[in-house]
């Protein structure tokens, strides 16, 4: 670790050839070789990071947890902004649910803390997932229907501005930037903290039903009934395992339910179990905290295509073209998540995060890293694409301008682009879904997914 150079910085210096810089280079799909990270404390550190980036002119990386599928956690020949030590869990008023939460804590400490006071928020489903990425791209969790998504709760946030301002973003102070902080991704600044109000939540029914793999067809109709019928307590989610080539693997439904009233979710879950012939089942109620799942780190140099969009209608059509698609791939794993609820009563313009309508969201990973695998999920979403409308950044392992086209509805484009405009008018904060201040989408000059 640096000590004698980069005078202007503060925190810890991490430079090439420092003992954990090999570490601190790589993200979970990523590597890069930064001419410096630095892992802040205060947002003292984080503004000097941010001036020593704009007076070097080098490109800037911020880094929550570094799980972002297209690598902006890292960099070559720039600066990292790493905010692990930022991971402080204050739970300010529990009869509120007001809590101040560091952007580098994870997911897995936030839970747990809350946990203590009863309390919970719908995070994403990955317990070493980084609050700050997560947070300014949505959160999908596994609440979603019952408490929407992750950055509904939040009501306020500690932003460093590009020209090194520390401002306060709520309702009452810097409106707009916090309306684009809620879904609008690191465009805007470096978060340090946010403030959000968590929710009474006890233990759960966590689990999942699988079903022959020949009946996937009609259980994934009966589960889209099921999401249309339902109330907001059961989040779902249908699974869809590729072959490589072997046997298919049985269809999977998977759920999360408050298990405060027992006898209601089971009750609720019956349903489920209904959709097909049950081959396996797994139902248990655990604190929520457990539902979060711990991931390996990927295989150096595996880096599989991810690619999702919201799906207004879950349509026959729908399900047949993407599991026949998938089905003669053989290496796709397809994936529908339930919407709706809690989800779909934001109104449209109330967050950058839009298409608040969408039945679900289906998500696909292609796990042939090669050409031909390529290709053959570009013909995937040539088929499915068209039904379908707007996606999850979180979710994406490329970063075009057709992508955050596809992410922002016309309106909410514009209007994060003037706000870009006024909180970083020279997009120095452009490594990430990026939206240029006041720019035409044709001439988006954000990070480009093909330099890796």
């Amino acid at each position: 670790m640096s000590t004698d150079t980069h005078a202007a910085l503060t925190g810890d210096i991490i430079r090439p050839g420092d003992e954990a810089y090999d570490r601190l280079r790589r993200t979970f799909v990523h590597e890069g070789e930064p001419a410096v990270i630095v892992r802040c404390h205060d947002g003292a550190d984080v503004r000097r990071a941010i001036r020593y980036a704009r007076e070097h002119d080098l490109v800037l990386s911020v880094r929550s947890g570094g799980h972002n599928g297209v690598g902006f956690g890292t960099n070559t020949g720039g600066v990292v902004i790493d905010l692990g030590p930022i991971d402080a869990v204050e739970v300010v008023d529990a009869a509120r649910g007001l809590v101040r939460i560091g952007s580098g804590a994870r997911w897995r400490e936030v839970a747990a803390a809350l946990a203590t006071h009863g309390l919970a928020l719908s995070s994403g489903d990955t317990a070493s997932v980084g609050v700050g990425g997560l947070m300014l791209g949505g959160g999908i969790g596994w609440l979603v229907r019952k408490h929407g998504l992750a950055l509904d709760s939040l009501v306020a946030a500690e932003v460093v501005t590009a020209d090194g301002d520390v401002v306060r973003a709520s309702a009452h102070e810097h409106p707009d930037l916090l309306w684009a902080l809620r879904g609008g991704g690191g465009n805007f600044g470096v978060v340090t903290t946010f403030e959000v109000l968590a929710y009474p939540v006890g233990d759960v029914l966590f689990g999942s039903f699988s079903y022959p793999a020949e009946e996937a067809a009609a259980v994934l109709r009966g589960w889209r009934d099921f999401l249309r019928a339902g109330g907001d307590e059961v989040t779902t989610i249908a699974r869809v395992a590729p072959s490589f080539g072997g046997p298919v693997p049985p269809v999977e439904v998977a759920f999360c339910v408050p298990a405060g009233d027992e006898e209601a979710a089971r009750s609720a879950l019956e349903l489920l179990r209904k959709l097909g012939t049950v081959v396996a089942e797994n139902v248990t109620r655990r604190p929520y905290p457990q539902v979060l799942e711990e991931v390996a780190d990927l295989p150096p140099g595996f880096r599989p295509a991810v690619r999702n969009g919201l799906v207004p209608s879950v349509t026959d059509e729908l399900i047949d073209t993407a599991l026949a698609r998938a089905g003669e791939i053989g290496t796709v794993y397809v994936e529908l998540r339930g919407l709706g609820g809690a989800f779909g009563r934001v109104a449209e313009e109330a967050t950058a995060f839009a298409h608040r309508d969408s039945e679900a969201m289906l998500l696909t990973v292609q796990l042939d890293s090669g050409e031909a695998g390529a290709e053959a999920f570009a013909g995937l979403w040539r088929a499915v694409g068209p039904m379908t409308r707007g996606a999850y950044g979180n979710f994406l392992t490329t970063a075009t301008a057709d992508d955050v086209a596809t992410m922002y509805p016309d309106a909410t484009y514009r209007r994060l682009a003037a706000v870009k405009e006024v909180y970083d008018p020279t997009n120095l904060f452009s490594h990430n879904h990026n939206v240029p201040p006041r720019s035409p989408r044709s001439t988006s000059a954000g990070y480009d997914s093909a330099a890796g």
